[in-house]
């Protein structure tokens, strides 16, 4: 029958743009192709980066079946050679050209025989997939409707490329969705204010915290490394009026001098080289809601003078602007630091000390609350199990605890928290009796004897030697463990050998836990 291409052309065009559903648009761009050639059923499969598939049916974005014969599907035995010839001869692949592509004895297998149309879909040189078409019986594909597929090959290819990227659009929207639920349930579980100890060993800093929370009293949290002062800010903002606003949070240490004006209070377009265009500070973002800077010990002399205005003034100016930025923050501070003895030496400004020190809370170090380390642990093993993908969590062997609780835990609720996921790292099963703390303490002991090697008149243990050793050759190969001078071959064994008696003694790979003897 005489087509007219150009309507041809158009109606294909229509079909393939009617839905944003493909198999819809299959299912009409079947029923048109039915009015000029045999065909029971097509589909459509992608090829990922232009890689082809090991078979037409396992990249298959869509399928449309007319209904009179079951779903045929292809079984030959190399589909792949079929699609590299199709590439290679630039042209569709019919049933008669089965006969010129290697190791392929059959294209299709079913109730009776079937005849297939193959077509590689490209836009510019790139593959994007191919069509296929099926029709029961033999022979049934010609010339003709090659010629006429491969004039709607560019199309199609469109096609195919924009359902691809429509899947993209809502994998990364179902993404974004589940990671908002996430963060949600984080703030949420915030909000519920639950610090573990609250009612034993942290009972005295709650109260202060329920008493503080409801008022837009300046906060400065003071204690050791480790012990917990940003968790202590959070459960003051989610217990405060200012829940719903912004939790802003900034660690003072960690930012450049030269950066942390930008960063707390922005910077207007043109303020300096590379300043395109305006920039909110965190001061702006926190209007509303509360302010936590972190180690605020570590702030620079220049920058406490302009947060000292912020606290007194209650406006900012960003970095080369002059207009005054009205901000309702609400300051939570916190610092390892003696700010007194800062203020003595003169590296912290004494107004400044006076403006943030208005309600103090002190967190006591863990080893001043041990009755909370059988919480922590419990806690952290539950949250480790999860992130480790661990199910059931294990359960501690009885004795753990007291050991545990006889540490002084310098590095506080941190230190514990990631002794945790150590030995929930080398778990095998079992209960989890905590033997890398006993390492880990051998380790440092061997470490204080070699110090004092002269004085000491105790013997080192065998595994005292060995861990010291260890670290010394850890200590000359900058921790290098695999390769030339690494310390797998200084030591004269295998490398997998090292580390396994690196994990059983407790050391850390990254880590040097003694010095070498001078």
């Amino acid at each position: 029958m005489t087509v007219n291409k150009e309507e041809f052309f158009r109606e294909m065009t229509l079909r393939m743009s009617s839905s944003l559903d493909i198999n819809i648009v299959l299912k009409l761009v079947l029923e048109y192709l039915q009015r000029f050639m045999p065909l029971n059923q097509v589909h459509l499969s992608y090829a990922a980066d232009g890689q082809l598939a090991e078979s037409n049916t396992s990249n298959c974005v869509a399928l449309a079946n007319d209904g009179m014969y079951p779903d045929i599907r292809c079984h030959a035995s190399q589909p792949s050679k079929i699609q590299q010839w199709v590439l290679k001869q630039k042209r569709p692949f019919m049933d008669k050209d089965i006969l010129v592509v290697n190791d392929c004895q059959h294209i299709a297998s079913g109730p009776d025989s079937a005849s297939s149309l193959i077509v590689p879909l490209r836009i510019d040189t790139k593959l994007i997939g191919f069509l296929w078409l099926w029709a029961m019986g033999e022979n049934r594909f010609n010339a003709d409707h090659a010629d006429l597929l491969e004039s709607v090959a560019a199309p199609f290819a469109l096609a195919l490329s924009n359902v691809n990227s429509y899947a993209s659009l809502l994998k990364n929207r179902e993404t974004i969705i589940d990671d908002n639920r996430f963060l949600n349930n984080e703030l949420l579980s915030q909000a519920e204010g639950r610090i573990i100890g609250a009612s034993m060993g942290l009972r005295d800093v709650m109260i202060l915290v329920q008493q503080v929370a409801r008022q837009n009293t300046t906060v400065l949290i003071v204690g050791e490394t480790g012990t917990g002062k940003e968790g202590i800010a959070n459960a003051i903002h989610f217990a405060s009026p200012r829940k719903d606003g912004p939790f802003i949070k900034i660690n003072c240490g960690a930012i450049a001098e030269n950066l942390i004006d930008d960063e707390l209070f922005g910077h207007e377009k043109g303020a300096f080289t590379g300043a395109t265009s305006e920039k909110r500070g965190r001061f702006e973002r926190a209007n509303g809601g509360t302010f936590f800077l972190d180690e605020i010990g570590e702030l620079p002399l220049q920058s406490q003078v302009r947060l000292l205005r912020v606290l007194q003034n209650k406006v900012i100016s960003r970095v080369g602007g002059e207009k005054p930025i009205p901000v309702d923050v609400r300051i939570i501070a916190a610092t390892n630091r003696d700010l007194k003895q800062m203020v003595a030496e003169g590296r912290f400004r004494e107004d400044l000390w006076f403006r943030l020190e208005v309600f103090p809370i002190s967190i006591p170090p863990l080893r001043q609350r041990k009755e909370d380390i059988p919480a922590l642990i419990r806690h952290f093993v539950t949250q480790k199990s999860k992130e480790l993908n661990i199910a059931p969590s294990p359960a501690v062997a009885p004795g753990a605890y007291e050991r545990l609780m006889s540490y002084g835990w310098p590095g506080n609720v941190r230190e514990l928290e990631n002794m945790v996921e150590r030995e929930l790292i080398r778990y095998q099963g079992g209960l989890l009796r905590f033997d890398c703390l006993l390492l880990e303490e051998k380790c440092r002991e061997a470490a204080a004897v070699s110090n004092n090697i002269e004085t000491s008149t105790r013997p080192l243990s065998l595994d005292e030697a060995m861990c010291l050793h260890i670290n010394n050759v850890l200590e000359m190969t900058n921790n290098k463990i695999h390769g030339t001078n690494g310390a797998a071959e200084l030591l004269g064994i295998n490398p997998s050998t090292l580390r396994g008696r690196m994990r059983n003694l407790g050391i850390l790979h990254g880590t040097r836990n003694a010095k070498r003897t001078k």
